[in-house]
């Protein structure tokens, strides 16, 4: 008696784990999708191009009055890869511009920071803009004073080929909701990185 009132119960259970079988192997299947490895996402800028940059002259006070540069700029790769130092120098009406720009790959966060700094003043730039490539865009932010308030400032690199590449630099002053660019530059290679490299 006791068999009988067992095997019903044992039968129904046989039956739900064969049923749920399938559901159970493609559960275990499924496994989380690796983050990108970002770590070479810059090895595109080694080597030597000439840029055309635009520069708002007065960022957020609805000027709409652009100053144009022209220059070059050299990218090395540094660690691997892990982390890139580029120089940058142009020369326009509104005077001359000597650039040094740093970035830094994080393998945890796969994430670059991208760190600034001019001959003017002499200091990288804080906070660094912290972002990553997805479909070959890179999209950076930071948070950081303007004129006595906080703002959002957004770094986008695109349209990036073997020979040629964008960046566009934008303003936030309403947490995001609207973005003026106020820095584009256009870059040509001129030349591939040296080996060694």
């Amino acid at each position: 008696m006791t068999l009988l009132r067992r095997l019903p119960f044992s039968f129904a259970l046989f039956a739900a784990i064969f049923l749920l079988h399938p559901v159970l192997a493609q559960t275990s299947a499924v496994q989380p999708s690796a983050q990108h490895d970002g770590s070479h996402d810059f090895d595109f800028e080694d080597g030597t191009w000439k840029i055309h940059l635009k520069r708002l002259q007065h960022p957020l006070t609805g000027s709409h009055t652009w100053t144009e540069f022209d220059g070059a700029t050299t990218t090395r790769k540094l660690w691997n890869g892990t982390a890139h130092i580029e120089q940058f120098e142009t020369d326009g009406p509104a005077g001359h511009i000597e650039g040094l720009t740093l970035r830094l790959y994080n393998p945890e966060s796969h994430q670059w920071s991208i760190y600034w700094a001019t001959s003017k003043n002499g200091t990288l730039g804080l906070p660094p803009s912290v972002g990553e490539f997805k479909d070959g865009r890179g999209e950076f932010y930071d948070q950081e004073p303007w004129n006595g308030r906080m703002i959002f400032v957004r770094l986008v690199w695109s349209t990036i080929t073997p020979n040629s590449a964008h960046f566009e630099q934008s303003f936030s002053d309403d947490g995001g909701k609207t973005w003026e660019v106020n820095w584009i530059t256009d870059q040509t290679r001129i030349s591939e990185p040296t080996s060694g490299q």
